[in-house]
């Protein structure tokens, strides 16, 4: 059986995208492990937080389970190298995406062939795509099987609100601000969970609608994976997600940062260091192929090369 550890830090060196906080959190966390309507939140909220993270949690799974809200949207990731742009259509089938731009210049002729050659390759190759499709299936289960974890992982205290913006919850908005530490008492029952021992921070929840407006981790220790034979993340590491709501209560990632340091192996080096932010979400048809998805990314790429001229 793949460490889900080894198989995540992979992802994430080969440019995976997660397409809702709960995959995202999960992935990040696999690496180490609201509207108010312009009134304040109850105090009750505040006399047992936990309650208001299993709720969120539970909106969160099933938000990400709902398979009906599909978007086109744009991504850009910035690293130590540089910045890649996507556009990204979401289907049933699995998540399409196209390289618009590096460094914010647009792809050469020849680039522009070879990206969609690639992508074209899943529509020319069925059993690529279904691969595709598993893959991103595992890492849904392994992301429900974190989050359903956080609300016994950690321990929750209220810090305070702060407004939502356009990037964050609901613009103008009250947040409730929790802090989590871990648990001493949670008994993880497998190695994916064993990493949330070892992270704390802040989380941002809309406590009227019950979403996760932002979560900010951070190791206060080293964490191992793989027993600490296959490497270890390095105390320090950290990683911001933020969620917005995007229209008719639905919400979508807006910006994942992360910020770790490591080895593989105990012999290299291992450094993730990058920010993502991703916006223009436009709704697509629920039942869009991925044939078709591929086909509007090369539509909008043509559209978005024009408005440069």
């Amino acid at each position: 059986m793949p460490n889900p550890i080894m198989t995540v830090i992979d992802s994430i060196l080969r440019n995976s995208i997660a397409h809702s906080i709960v995959r995202s959190i999960a992935w990040i966390l696999l690496l180490t492990a609201a509207s108010l309507a312009g009134q304040p939140a109850t105090i009750s909220s505040y006399r047992d937080p936990a309650e208001l993270v299993r709720k969120a949690v539970q909106n969160e799974i099933k938000a990400a389970s709902d398979d009906t809200a599909h978007f086109l949207f744009r991504g850009t990731k910035t690293t130590t190298k540089g910045s890649t742009t996507r556009l990204y259509v979401e289907t049933k089938e699995a998540t399409a995406g196209l390289v618009i731009a590096y460094n914010d210049k647009a792809l050469t002729p020849e680039q522009r062939h070879a990206e969609e050659a690639r992508v074209e390759r899943f529509i020319n190759h069925p059993e690529e795509l279904q691969k595709k499709r598993e893959q991103e299936r595992e890492n849904a289960e392994r992301t429900r099987r974190i989050v359903r974890a956080l609300p016994d992982a950690f321990l929750f205290e209220y810090a305070g609100e702060e407004p939502g913006s356009e990037a964050i919850g609901r613009t103008g908005h009250i947040l409730v601000k929790l802090k989590f530490r871990p648990n001493p008492r949670y008994e993880p029952p497998s190695r994916v969970e064993e990493v949330l021992a070892g992270m704390q921070g802040y989380v941002l929840l809309d406590a009227v609608h019950y979403r996760i407006a932002s979560i900010d981790g951070t190791l206060f220790k080293e964490v191992g994976f793989g027993w600490g034979i296959l490497g270890h993340l390095d105390r320090g590491g950290r990683f911001v997600v933020q969620q917005q709501e995007v229209g008719d209560n639905l919400w979508e990632i807006s910006s994942m940062t992360l910020s770790f340091t490591g080895k593989i192996l105990l012999v290299k080096n291992l450094s993730i260091i990058s920010k993502e932010t991703f916006t223009g979400f436009r709704r697509v048809p629920a039942d869009l192929t991925f044939a078709q998805a591929v086909e509007l990314l090369k539509k909008e790429d043509a559209a978005v090369a024009a408005s440069r001229l």
